[in-house]
């Protein structure tokens, strides 16, 4: 199956100077056999991110809000993956739109409190946090059937 991440992260969250402090969305895509397997190769992925690059620097928090699961791609036709409109300030909420098609726009109002995200009006709990070297995984993820 093809796995598509989509998060929203919070970075450099350490900072006092609000201008400082990051936040963001990315995507990540693979092939796994299942769901645990896939958000397993994510943490990795960030993980290596994180020690190799730019990416995720300082106090981060990363929220996978949205895992989509294909078993196969669009071959005939492109298919649009992700759609963001933003209203007035970054501060704003915006109305995103992933794999927005004929029978469905695919769309959610993201917005942020207290340094949570809500997509339409609801908290969603983070996925991993990063601190100076340690990484803390979010207890609510489905576990691997096995550690390969």
């Amino acid at each position: 199956m093809i796995f598509i991440g989509n998060f929203l992260l919070l970075t450099n969250q350490e900072k006092v100077a609000e201008n400082e402090r990051r936040h963001g969305d990315f995507n990540l895509m693979v092939e796994a056999p299942d769901a645990a397997h896939a958000i397993r190769n994510f943490r990795d992925t960030i993980l290596h991110f994180q020690a190799e690059s730019d990416f995720f620097e300082g106090h981060c928090k990363l929220f996978l809000i949205q895992l989509l699961e294909f078993d196969q791609m669009p071959t005939h036709q492109a298919m649009v993956v992700s759609y963001k409109s933003t209203a007035g300030d970054p501060a704003m909420p915006y109305i995103g739109c992933l794999f927005p098609n004929a029978d469905t726009d695919g769309c959610r109002i993201y917005d942020w409190k207290d340094n949570q995200p809500r997509v339409d009006g609801r908290p969603e709990g983070f996925f991993m946090e990063l601190k100076e070297g340690e990484a803390v995984i979010s207890k609510t993820l489905p576990a691997s059937s096995d550690a390969g």
